[in-house]
């Protein structure tokens, strides 16, 4: 079964049409969706996918899940003691670039969080499909000289 980790900015509060398409796409294909807890992206499409009544979602969360619009299966990633802010919420993703198989990231050019994504699945060895909010426009990341693309 292919996972895809789908996730984006907090500041983008509604899927473009494209995003939209993408997603359709994905369930067309019963890949299951790897989706955070956060607001934004994240939350966007769990509502969207609650919509559509897919029912082929995890949800990730560090210590306790903050949203889950469709009641899926949730998937609880233990935090140190201390952690918080950036670090307590990038462990989530983390995992979620290790257990998934592509990436699906709506970026709006400034988010660190959602550029971090980026790099946590080259490193794990795995491309993103990068949707650029301001642009409307979509580019592949599979190495180093398509993230230096992307930042440009």
């Amino acid at each position: 079964m292919i996972k895809v980790f789908v996730g984006g900015s907090q500041s983008i509060t509604k899927l473009p049409v494209a995003v939209t398409a993408k997603i359709d796409n994905i369930i067309d294909s019963d890949f299951t969706v790897l989706v955070g807890d956060a607001i934004g992206v994240a939350a966007c499409v769990q509502k969207y996918l609650a919509e559509k009544a897919y029912a082929n979602a995890l949800v990730f969360c560090t210590d306790v899940c903050r949203k889950n619009a469709g009641g899926w299966k949730a998937m609880v990633v233990p935090a140190n003691a201390g952690e918080k802010g950036f670090d307590f919420y990038v462990l989530k993703d983390r995992e979620m670039a290790r257990e998934t198989d592509y990436g699906f990231m709506v970026w709006g050019g400034r988010s660190k969080g959602t550029l971090n994504n980026v790099l946590n699945l080259l490193s794990e060895n795995k491309s993103a499909l990068v949707f650029l909010s301001p642009e409307e426009s979509f580019l592949t990341i599979r190495n180093a000289k398509d993230l230096s693309a992307l930042l440009s």
